[in-house]
C-alpha cells in the first residue's frame, strides 16, 4: 500500500466515458493504434482470476515507467496489488509483461506532476483543481487520492 490513511478514493466514469470513450480508445489499442501513448493494460481479476482490461495512459520519465490511477482505486489498481504488480500492458497484437511497485505518497508529486503536464486536458478534472503548475505542497495534498506505479519489463 502507499501509506495513505486507507480512505478509498474513487471516482467513477460516467456512462459516456464507460461505453464509448474507453470502448473507443481500448478498441483502437487492441488494433495497434496509440492514442496519445495510451495502452491496454490487462491484470487477473482479484476474485474471478479472468483477464481483466482497461485502456491507460503510461509515463515515462527518463528511464523510468510510470502508471498513475487518476480516477483513485480503481479495479484495475486493485487487481494489480492483489496479483503482486503483475501486469500486462497491450497494444496491437504486442504484450509486454511488467512488475509494478506502488510508490509512497511523498514519492509522487514529479510523477504527478509530469502526468499532469501530460495529459491535464484529458484528465485534470480528478485532481481536484490541482495542475502541473501547482506548488509541490499543493500536489502533494491529493497524492494519496491517486495510485502510482513504478513498472519495469519483466
Amino acid at each position: 500500500m502507499d501509506g495513505s490513511d486507507g480512505a478509498r478514493h474513487y471516482r467513477e466514469p460516467g456512462w459516456f466515458t464507460k461505453h464509448v470513450f474507453n470502448n473507443a480508445v481500448a478498441g483502437l489499442t487492441r488494433s495497434g493504434i496509440s492514442v496519445w501513448g495510451s495502452r491496454v493494460l490487462e491484470v487477473k481479476g482479484r476474485t474471478t482470476g479472468e483477464p481483466r482490461r482497461t485502456p491507460v495512459n503510461p509515463l515515462n520519465i527518463g528511464d523510468a515507467y510510470f502508471l498513475v490511477s487518476p480516477r483513485g482505486e480503481g479495479q484495475w489498481v486493485r487487481n494489480v496489488r492483489a496479483d503482486g504488480g503483475r501486469l500486462d500492458l497491450l497494444i496491437g497484437r504486442r504484450r509486454t509483461h511488467y512488475v509494478a511497485t506502488e510508490l509512497a505518497d511523498q514519492k509522487k508529486v514529479p510523477v504527478l506532476r509530469a502526468y499532469l503536464e501530460r495529459w491535464k486536458a484529458e484528465v485534470g478534472v480528478f485532481f481536484d483543481g490541482v495542475g502541473p503548475k501547482s506548488t509541490d505542497e499543493e500536489i502533494a495534498a491529493i497524492a494519496a487520492k491517486h495510485p502510482v506505479f513504478e513498472v519495469v519489463a519483466s
